[in-house]
């Protein structure tokens, strides 16, 4: 007999629901546990996590196909784990091991992971858009059913690459998808100050291309308009230009001071505007239940770090491995 999914009115099936919960709170703990560990001393680098905009990276990748390919930027854990990324391998990369997803050569900026469509990660505001952009259209010439997706956030949509990468996708007709992860910041640029217009959907207009918009903290509402913009995409109906609003619960980088952010506000969009309290909500699940999930999610993140501690480090002479120039 056919497993029959709970219904919720309008909405995902319970299950489904649970599911998208599920790897929200895996991101949280996952963001929260690399904060903790860059703060004692076990991280290099910078840090840049992604608390408050879990349900845009769920959203988006349950809707993609297994074949489908993505580029990320500088805030990428949450992209890798929503797309299936193992939290060991994202963790072990943190951690410089050789067992990272990128061997320990990139660490949190530079993620990248073929074998789930990850085209990396990427230190350069924007720096994805005319890789997705060039894969879509690669996709295209082969005649393949395949969707190529660009998350960027609000500040990269005044740099060149993205008015060059969404004007060649719409003059080729490319099924690629460029979601725009809202946050209202650029780094610590408000966005008042650094965009001429309060709807960035008015950017897809100057390229004829279409656009969707979506409050980014409701993560069944991101999976609907995800879905609807691949299947455009993916039917030859061109790309789309996916606007997402979001909100980053927490500064640009672990450190920031935010004194940019009027007071008060980081403190009210917490208790507003969490995706994960949202989702809670919509469930409705038991005590018991919650906890069950809270334990396997903690379970899989302390092994992770635990993995990541035992894993091997690169050699000094490996450094000069997979240099070209």
């Amino acid at each position: 007999m056919a497993k029959v999914e709970s219904k919720r009115r309008g909405g995902a099936s319970r299950e489904k629901l649970r599911g998208l919960y599920r790897e929200m709170l895996l991101i949280r703990r996952f963001e929260e546990k690399v904060e903790e560990r860059f703060r004692a001393g076990d991280l290099a680098g910078f840090l840049h996590v992604a608390i408050g905009q879990e349900a845009v990276e769920v959203g988006v990748c349950a809707a993609m196909a297994e074949k489908d390919v993505f580029a990320s930027t500088h805030r990428a854990h949450g992209h890798a784990l929503a797309r299936g990324m193992h939290p060991n391998a994202l963790m072990a990369e943190l951690y410089g091991k050789t067992e990272g997803c990128s061997h320990g050569y990139g660490g949190s900026m530079h993620l990248y992971d073929v074998e789930i469509g990850f085209l990396g990660a990427n230190a350069v505001v924007g720096g994805g858009l005319p890789a997705i952009t060039g894969a879509a259209l690669a996709f295209k010439l082969r005649g393949e059913p395949r969707v190529a997706v660009a998350f960027f956030g609000d500040g990269a949509t005044n740099i060149g690459t993205f008015h060059e990468s969404l004007n060649l996708a719409q003059l080729w007709n490319v099924p690629a998808v460029y979601v725009c992860e809202n946050n209202h910041y650029a780094e610590s640029t408000p966005a008042e100050q650094q965009l001429p217009i309060k709807d960035l959907a008015k950017r897809a207009v100057a390229y004829g291309m279409h656009s969707i918009t979506v409050e980014g903290q409701d993560v069944e509402e991101v999976l609907r308009a995800a879905t609807r913009a691949l299947e455009h995409a993916r039917s030859g109906k061109g790309p789309v230009f996916l606007l997402c609003n979001t909100y980053r619960l927490v500064g640009h980088y672990v450190g920031d001071p935010q004194v940019y952010r009027p007071k008060g506000e980081v403190q009210d969009l917490q208790e507003t505007q969490d995706p994960l309290d949202r989702a809670r909500a919509k469930l409705d699940l038991s005590d018991d239940e919650l906890a069950a999930i809270e334990q396997e999610v903690q379970e899989l993140v302390e092994g992770a770090v635990e993995f990541a501690k035992a894993g091997t480090d690169p050699k000094p002479e490996d450094a000069l491995l997979n240099v070209y120039a």
